[in-house]
């Protein structure tokens, strides 16, 4: 059955519930619930926070609080397939199932392995109603690192730098703190609430030495701190050892004494061997070990590796309202970049907001998008 004005609408609600989640769900995605009858709405849920009920479930709760009424022949609007495997809690779909919902209006299907289409086809061998469009490139946007990592086998990738109006992210001399103005820099701290891990180069760690954590009072954790360093530079005394959580440095050195002396310098420092330290495959190991999205800070040569393997979903960019100049004065992407314009990275058209006098910039890779929404597909409806 084709979906009308109404349940677009209970859609667009579920999307604006789902948000509520972001930066406190992760490794799961953000998932918004509307319950109604006859147009009229009983209850609503979203996905708090990992290991808490699944929003469907919230919005069940709400009902069975309220003695007056429940959801049996009631509609289910939610933004993605309800979950039909036992995680860290019980499949959804058997509740809705017990609970007696009639119909169940989703943006689109859950492509994780687990779920697939099964679980709308566990609500359609039970009787229920299940429609399946709206606002699916909203929602496929909504859940980008998570159906990333779903359908794709890899973390998301944001590209994030500060630069001048000129494109400058340093003078000549280096001097970099700070291009932004403090609201840039809070709004650069909220980017990193929303990701899994970040990661820069071993220059960066020489350069600058970052602590490279979250700073926000509703930050859920800690963020996994990646270090690419193929010559194994970085020192045991750097200030990112001296904060709790992992870090994980991907080197090709050969095996010594400067693997164990990292690996030393804190209980969660993990140094990783490769053959070649390449970005595509850095996402995917972050993805086999339950990330989903990773946010890369640079410097220019790893910004350049990122972009030019293709290797990247979305960038956030600030840009301060300043003019630096000189050819020797650092760009946000170095190494030997594209040589026709062909070549060149095409991106979709940018969201614009500000921060006090700095502009901030949005945008996903072009064509990101529209391979996501052909990965989550539509089963058929019934």
């Amino acid at each position: 059955m084709p979906l009308d004005d109404s349940d677009r609408r209970f859609l667009e609600r579920c999307l604006t519930l789902a948000r509520r989640g972001r930066g406190r769900v992760s490794p799961n995605p953000m998932v918004g619930a509307v319950l109604t009858r006859r147009g009229e709405v009983l209850a609503e849920g979203h996905h708090r926070r990992v290991g808490g009920p699944h929003a469907e479930i919230d919005a069940l709760e709400r009902i069975a609080a309220n003695d007056a009424t429940d959801a049996r022949g009631a509609t289910l609007y939610v933004n993605l397939e309800p979950c039909c495997h036992h995680g860290r809690t019980p499949p959804c779909v058997d509740r809705i199932v017990e609970a007696g919902i009639a119909r169940v209006v989703c943006c689109h299907r859950d492509p994780d392995p687990k779920v697939a289409g099964a679980g709308f086809a566990r609500l359609v061998e039970a009787g229920i109603e299940v429609a399946v469009g709206g606002p699916v490139r909203r929602a496929v946007e909504l859940n980008l690192p998570f159906l990333t990592a779903r359908s794709l086998g890899r973390v998301a990738v944001t590209l994030k730098w500060a630069m001048s109006l000129d494109g400058k992210i340093a003078t000549r001399g280096g001097d970099s703190q700070w291009i932004s103005s403090p609201a840039g820099r809070r709004w650069a701290v909220r980017l990193r609430d929303e990701h899994d891990a970040i990661l820069v180069g071993s220059g960066t760690v020489l350069a600058d030495d970052p602590r490279l954590t979250r700073r926000s009072p509703r930050s859920r954790g800690d963020i996994v701190r990646v270090v690419l360093d193929r010559r194994l530079r970085t020192p045991p005394g750097a200030a990112l050892f001296a904060e709790a959580g992992p870090v994980l440095i991907f080197t090709e050195a050969p095996h010594d004494g400067r693997h164990e002396s990292l690996q030393a310098a804190g209980p969660r420092v993990e140094v990783i061997m490769c053959q070649a330290v390449e970005p595509l495959a850095v996402a995917r190991e972050l993805c086999r070990r339950g990330l989903n999205s990773l946010l890369v800070e640079g410097g220019g040569e790893i910004l350049e590796a990122f972009r030019s393997a293709g290797a990247f979903d979305r960038v956030a960019v600030c840009v301060a309202p300043r003019l630096i100049g000189g050819r020797e004065a650092a760009s946000a992407f170095a190494g030997v970049g594209a040589e026709r314009l062909e070549d060149a990275s095409r991106l979709a058209a940018p969201r614009v907001s500000r921060a006090e006098g700095d502009v901030l910039l949005h945008a996903l890779r072009r064509g990101v998008l529209d391979d996501l929404v052909r990965a989550v597909g539509e089963p058929a409806a019934s």
